[in-house]
């Protein structure tokens, strides 16, 4: 079974500005300095940022304890980053992919739309394991870097 999940919103700055931040790890150094509940620890395993970059996310006690996700595809000219899970979580669930999709669309000179996307393949002897994605911590993800981004826009 494959699905999809997306959520995008409205930020009051330029996409390429928007870009600077999600195009970097400093989008991930974000979300772990802003969201201690949901995310405990990112660790970079490997690169710089670009594709074949490698993190290690823990999170709280409680919930999926941590998985290891590469970046597929690092695209400064459409503004796309996707990362895979390579390692734990999903993976251990009955999935097959686990895909993680940042997209930054110039909407005019002094905003652009932020979209995150999952995509998802799970076998189908645990297609109730589906149940388990969830976009919540990409929105809240978004709306961290959306603060951020109007607090010191340029």
């Amino acid at each position: 079974m494959f699905g999809t999940v997306s959520k995008e919103m409205e930020v009051q700055v330029s996409a390429t500005e928007a870009w600077e931040l999600y195009g970097t790890l400093l989008l991930s150094k974000l979300a772990e300095k802003e969201l201690p509940n949901d995310i405990q620890k990112i660790d970079i395993i490997q690169g710089d940022g670009g594709e074949g970059t490698i993190l290690k996310l823990t999170f709280p006690p409680g919930t999926i304890s941590s998985y290891k996700e590469k970046f597929t595809k690092v695209d400064n000219e459409k503004r796309v980053k996707e990362a895979e899970l390579i390692e734990g979580a999903y993976l251990d669930f009955g999935f097959t992919l686990y895909r993680v999709r940042f997209e930054v669309i110039e909407k005019n000179e002094n905003s652009c739309i932020t979209r995150s996307t999952i995509e998802y393949e799970v076998k189908e002897e645990a297609v109730a394991n589906a149940s388990m994605v969830t976009i919540e911590l990409l929105l809240k993800t978004m709306v961290v870097a959306a603060n951020y981004l109007t607090k010191n826009k340029k």
